[in-house]
């Protein structure tokens, strides 16, 4: 599993009882995780001094028990600033376990000798665009959301590259990696992290396993035969490590050669040393 384990500013300190005891930054709070089916019980004392608690439905969904948290507050991860804010479905605005990959795809970046172009799709808040462009890559950044890359941008200015070179795009993935292969436009890596499900800005429907293979297929005709790297990542309970890695090998190892892998990604719990699996990546990389 790869595990993200160098984080300061945020601790994964307890699991139990279908929720994770969280510290961001210097508040604590309560979420469910849909991978914590064991009931133990609830040992730290964080439980009863937490700053927010999202309650799950039983019809779906669910709410924030806000007990003293601000509306908005940050992190930092290694010279990365993120914003955090509680919003629908749990969230926060930060996958704190893409660390590891963030950490991966760097050392490719810093270790290429060359400028590298890279692509980032289904974007988010910009974790992956910033570590990139941080690492001295020339970054687009596409997400359907204009919020997300709203936010994306105001992470970038927290983080102090504002002046990064950084495209900022508003734009259905399908579609714009369907206008570069006809532009002719190549990326020396390509992260992606694609939905469940989702829906662009002119309302295309987006379904992960209807549309992933046909959407890699696509993405692989733009990454240049000269790739530093690729990544896809899934949180969907469908697509684990192996199938990534099938994929990964059909569609990029017989085109470009190198090796494809994929794993779990996790969290290290503080209370008792284990991981808490967080979802999946799968990695490509050219042979060296």
């Amino acid at each position: 599993m790869w595990t993200a384990d160098e984080w300061k500013d945020y601790e994964l300190i307890e699991a139990a009882s279908k929720e994770k005891l969280e510290r961001w930054g210097e508040y604590i709070l309560v979420r469910p995780d849909p991978q914590v089916i064991w009931n133990t019980p609830r040992k730290h004392p964080g439980w009863k001094r937490k700053n927010a608690h999202y309650h799950r439905s039983a019809q779906g969904g669910g709410e924030w028990e806000f007990l003293d948290l601000p509306e908005e507050w940050s992190i930092n991860y290694k010279d990365l600033t993120f914003r955090l804010k509680p919003f629908g479905f749990k969230h926060t605005g930060l996958f704190p376990e893409q660390a590891v990959n963030w950490d991966w795809f760097t050392g490719k970046i810093k270790g290429a000798g060359r400028p590298l172009k890279i692509l980032n799709l289904f974007a988010y808040t910009g974790g992956a665009t910033l570590a990139a462009a941080a690492a001295g890559a020339q970054v687009t950044h596409v997400d359907a959301s204009k919020g997300m890359v709203s936010w994306a941008k105001e992470n970038a200015i927290a983080s102090g590259l504002q002046h990064a070179p950084v495209r900022w795009l508003v734009d259905d993935c399908v579609k714009f990696v369907a206008r570069e292969i006809r532009r002719g436009n190549t990326y020396d890596g390509i992260i992606m992290d694609p939905p469940s499900y989702g829906r662009g800005p002119g309302g295309e429907v987006w379904k992960i396993e209807d549309d992933i293979f046909a959407f890699l297929e696509l993405t692989s005709q733009i990454l240049s035969y000269d790739a530093a790297f690729f990544l896809i990542n899934s949180y969907t309970t469908g697509l684990q490590p192996a199938v990534l890695s099938y994929l990964l090998n059909t569609v990029l190892v017989p085109r470009f050669g190198g090796r494809a892998e994929a794993g779990e990604i996790g969290l290290p719990v503080t209370s008792n040393g284990l991981i808490l699996p967080c979802g999946a990546s799968g990695r490509w990389e050219p042979d060296n």
